[in-house]
């Protein structure tokens, strides 16, 4: 029993005439005959009485076209949802905290605008927990700082960005062009919390260096980091595309070193087995496009700490 079987059921049951049905259905009146027979031997019970050259439906009959007008109508309804996925579907995507702040705000109002009727929905988390979600099928595709670690995942670059040193404004050093990391040896750090993908590249330098890193305080918020930086209370390392509004306004100082630059990648990430539907390719497209352009004067502000 198949689903050609059920329409031709169905044909046959509004017409309750096989040669108006077969004519509907452009098939020649025996297969139509054919198709009811098979339908009633496969379930043993009569669909129509013959009375007359005419056809009557039984009980089981009305029961079985209620199921076949349901089954079809749904197989049609799925067709057409699939096929127009990329219209009428849901994309789930996630961000790290930088790039969620910097690119996901104008790149999705424009890609709704252009997919009115495209379900987007976006997580804005740490590095770690995007990765669990990609790898759990949480998410069709993440912007990440840096590259994935696990095999499982695929890295595309997305754009290139580096973390900057900042101080108070009012630290000494920061007239001076010679500076190294281990200048800043003995300072009171910081941090992004332990999870983000900024904060293992710092982690790695440190510990490649010999250099002890023990921060005072970490945070999720960049905005809290910056405040306790202005306020004196340490100095961090942060996404220059974030802070370097704050820089511009005098709130913190962003000082060069000369011997480590904290230069990434940044990456598209999605699961090595996961089908990405032509929507999801062109929003991919479309974050690639604006890290490729994106300026200072293009980000939120950050500069009132």
């Amino acid at each position: 029993m198949t689903l050609k079987h059920m329409k031709i059921y169905l044909a046959v049951y509004r017409h309750e005439n096989i040669t108006r049905a077969a004519r509907e259905l452009y098939m020649t009146q025996p297969a139509v005959t054919r198709a009811i027979r098979e339908l009633e031997q496969y379930y043993g019970v009569r669909l129509f009485e013959r009375m007359n050259r005419r056809l009557r439906v039984t009980e089981s009959g009305r029961l079985f076209y209620e199921y076949a007008l349901h089954i079809t109508d749904s197989v049609g309804q799925m067709e057409k949802e699939l096929r127009n996925w990329d219209e009428l579907g849901l994309l789930r995507i996630g961000a790290s905290i930088t790039l969620g702040n910097i690119l996901v705000p104008p790149v999705l109002l424009r890609f709704r605008n252009a997919h009115p009727a495209l379900q987007i929905r976006c997580r804005i988390s740490n590095g770690a927990d995007l990765e669990q979600a990609l790898l759990g099928n949480e998410l069709d595709f993440a912007l990440l700082e840096g590259s994935p670690d696990n095999p499982q995942l695929v890295g595309e670059p997305l754009a290139c960005d580096r973390l900057i040193l900042i101080l108070p404004p009012d630290d000494p050093r920061v007239a001076r062009t010679d500076l190294t990391l281990q200048d800043f040896e003995k300072d009171t750090f910081l941090l992004r919390e332990e999870g983000s993908l900024g904060r293992s590249l710092i982690d790695h330098v440190f510990a490649a260096r010999g250099i002890p890193l023990k921060p005072m305080l970490e945070s999720v918020s960049t905005q809290a980091i910056l405040r306790a930086v202005h306020a004196g209370l340490g100095i961090s390392l942060l996404p220059e595309l974030l802070v370097q509004p704050a820089v511009a306004a005098g709130a913190v100082a962003a000082v060069e070193l000369s011997d480590e630059k904290f230069l990434r990648t940044n990456s598209v990430v999605y699961h090595r087995n996961k089908f990405l539907p032509a929507s999801a390719r062109q929003l991919m497209d479309a974050f690639r496009e604006a890290g490729n352009k994106i300026g200072t004067e293009d980000l939120p502000g950050t500069a009132g700490i």
